[in-house]
């Protein structure tokens, strides 16, 4: 069997959206003849415990871990947060408070830790692997990012073992990402970034990413041209093991569940003046209505329920285990899909959208009509969407879903996405690179 090593930073008992890609890749590798070796950090800054997520683990992989210094010690403390709090993603803000000192640790963040907080694991982690490749057969190294760190570390490793072959996946851009802009930086920080960015485009075997839009993205960005073939899209999925078992019983009001962090990007003012609009021409539909909020939310979220006056109809859920958020995402009547109105709006995929998939309940969508996500949207027959300024058409479509939820899929598109059929593309690019 041939052997893969996996580079990256989420890992159970690490919960959260970034330890999905790779955990069900590893889950079914072996049955495509490949074993894979996971290397991650042992004391990680991470968002959220799951325990759940364990069960997933094949007992006969092999899993490496090594500490890592990160300075979130000295940012909580510079800023004044707690020791035991988490550090936010994607800038979530849940307090209306923005200090001076917030927005210096940000400008240091982005200016003296390129390209993330995670560059001190870079040279210990490339003499411990090092050290493991010497004594150890390996096919191919794959990297895995954001933290874009770790791609650093696999091109190190790449120029020692110029045998090994090397993918790098992209589960979401770099200098293209919809926060860039916010990390203040500097023109040489800026420089830095797309420098190191395109020497992970050139000197990889492989490049992997989760959408049509990020895949041309990262082509344009490489300049040799001659390696366009390398690209490769493997978007995110659904796991089939993951649906509850026993049947779920539907809630009795029309819920409308939004799971995730919703940070200011995503916060839909065109939904909450819509749902306004429609509890008061539409008593029974007041009556009705539930709005499921399951995570963490921006100040910018609360303070548009409360303006719109619809504080009594969210349900709000603090974070849930994995295995819990797919029986909320059964259970719930309608699954809401925002897309951060961004300037790479179209290319976002999250991962959540492929389990609202096989949730199967109707997906309510706000994005571009134009993006990646519709174009699975529609190829599925899975739910509607609207464009983000477009609320005749979001209220056309809450009402549609209002009076009728059994819209008639395309189970067999949908089926393109579970776990196991993307792990078995991983595969065949994994045996193309090695034959």
């Amino acid at each position: 069997m041939k052997k893969v090593l996996i580079i990256t930073y989420y890992w159970p008992p690490s919960g959260g959206a970034g330890v999905q890609r790779w955990l069900k890749f590893v889950k079914y590798l072996q049955e495509y003849g490949w074993d894979p070796i996971v290397y991650t950090a042992e004391n990680g800054e991470i968002p959220e415990i799951d325990i759940s997520l364990e069960k997933d683990i094949p007992k006969s992989i092999t899993v490496l871990k090594t500490p890592i210094w990160e300075p979130y010690k000295v940012y909580k403390a510079f800023i004044g947060q707690k020791k035991n709090q988490k550090i936010n993603a994607a800038f979530l803000n849940e307090s209306k408070k923005t200090s001076r000192l917030n927005n210096l640790a940000i400008w240091i963040r982005g200016n003296f830790f390129i390209p993330d907080a995670r560059k001190f694991w870079i040279k210990p982690s490339i003499k411990y692997l090092s050290n493991y490749l010497s004594k150890n057969k390996i096919d191919v190294v794959i990297s895995s990012g954001p933290p874009h760190s770790l791609h650093l570390i696999a091109k190190e490793l790449k120029k020692k073992y110029k045998e090994i072959k090397w993918v790098a996946d992209f589960r979401d851009p770099w200098t293209n990402i919809d926060f860039y802009s916010d990390l203040k930086l500097s023109h040489w920080a800026d420089k830095k970034h797309k420098r190191l960015e395109k020497e992970v485009l050139a000197e990889s075997d492989c490049v992997i990413s989760i959408g049509r839009s990020l895949n041309n993205e990262l082509i344009q960005l490489n300049e040799k041209i001659n390696q366009n073939s390398k690209f490769k899209i493997i978007t995110n999925g659904f796991d089939e093991d993951d649906l509850a078992k026993t049947e779920i019983t539907k809630d009795e009001k029309f819920s409308i569940a939004h799971i995730g962090t919703l940070v200011k990007s995503r916060n839909p003012e065109g939904l909450w003046k819509v749902l306004k609009e429609l509890v008061t021409e539409n008593e029974s539909f007041g009556k009705e209505l539930e709005i499921k909020l399951v995570g963490k939310l921006d100040i910018s979220v609360k303070e548009s329920i409360e303006k719109y006056g619809l504080a009594e109809f969210v349900k709000k859920i603090e974070y849930l285990p994995h295995d819990k958020v797919i029986e909320e995402q059964q259970r719930s009547r309608v699954n809401l899909l925002l897309v951060n109105n961004t300037q790479n709006a179209k290319g976002i995929l999250t991962g959540k959208f492929f389990e609202y998939l096989s949730a199967g309940a109707p997906i309510l969508a706000i994005g571009p009509v134009d993006g990646d996500l519709a174009l699975i949207l529609n190829e599925t027959k899975a739910g509607f969407i609207s464009d983000f300024e477009d609320t005749q058409t979001l209220k056309n479509n809450i009402l549609t879903l209002y009076k009728n939820q059994n819209i008639i899929r395309n189970e067999k598109a949908i089926k393109n996405y579970s776990r196991k059929n993307l792990t078995k593309k991983l595969s065949d690019i994994l045996n193309e690179l090695t034959k």
